[in-house]
């Protein structure tokens, strides 16, 4: 029950505040604008003068060219909210003294982390699939209808994804009392993971590895990234189990 009501508030919190409403129309706009731009950007090039030759020699845009605009976009925004709206989950409540208000009651400090994730984790859910909905239907007006359990299957690695950054986020907002250097510590891991990328035999173990599968789940090409997946749930265990480790012996 005391889980249950702490992500009641938390979940209250992020309609309040105005996280919920920001998330979602973000991604609702990149969800279904995506397929209409892979629509037209050969039309645009023949607006521009002198640009007719470039636009004769781009091919004629398929459902495939709306999926990679969905998962690029998406994926790109996704990540960049997830650090934006984890950041001060724990670190502007230690700096506002909210935290030490709310652990003056009976709530494990655990429970108090958890709530958190869950929360977010079910907002980007939800907002995903606000965002996978819309993409959905303009790609079946514009192009044709995808295979829908790929399409859901392809949301929710993207989903997985955003969730290794809301969790990695929650860890940096716990070990720091600015919101600025725990979005900073996460913008240095998504760097880090970029140069270890460049390593064909490492990127196999990367969360963005699984964006590659989410295209592949349509195009072929590459083997299902199950390793990456794994690594990604690691990811978040750890992130949340060192969450609490450092939390339980933080002065409130």
């Amino acid at each position: 029950m005391t889980f249950l009501a702490s992500l009641r508030k938390e979940l209250l919190e992020q309609a309040r505040t105005k996280r919920l409403l920001i998330l979602a129309v973000v991604l609702l706009f990149f969800g279904m604008t995506s397929p209409l731009v892979a629509k037209v950007t050969p039309q645009l090039f023949t607006m521009i003068p002198g640009a007719e030759a470039i636009a004769s020699i781009i091919p004629e845009p398929t459902i495939l060219d709306a999926i990679g605009q969905y998962v690029k976009n998406v994926n790109q925004f996704g990540v960049l909210l997830a650090v934006l709206l984890t950041m001060g989950m724990v670190a502007a409540e230690k700096d506002k003294g909210t935290a030490a208000m709310l652990l003056s009651k009976p709530l494990p400090r655990g429970v108090f982390l958890l709530a958190k994730f869950t929360a977010l984790s079910l907002v980007f859910l939800a907002c995903l699939v606000l965002a996978g909905l819309g993409a959905y239907y303009y790609t079946v007006v514009l192009f044709s209808a995808p295979d829908a359990a790929a399409w859901i299957s392809m949301n929710l690695l993207l989903w997985m994804n955003m969730l290794v950054f809301v969790a990695l986020t929650l860890f940096f907002s716990v070990l720091v009392r600015s919101q600025a250097a725990a979005a900073g510590l996460s913008v240095g891991v998504i760097l880090v993971f970029s140069l270890i990328s460049i390593s064909p035999v490492l990127a196999r173990y990367l969360p963005d590895r699984l964006v590659a599968w989410s295209v592949a789940l349509f195009t072929g090409g590459i083997e299902p990234a199950w390793p990456a997946l794994w690594v990604s749930l690691g990811l978040i265990a750890a992130s949340l189990a060192a969450a609490w480790l450092v939390f339980r012996r933080q002065e409130i």
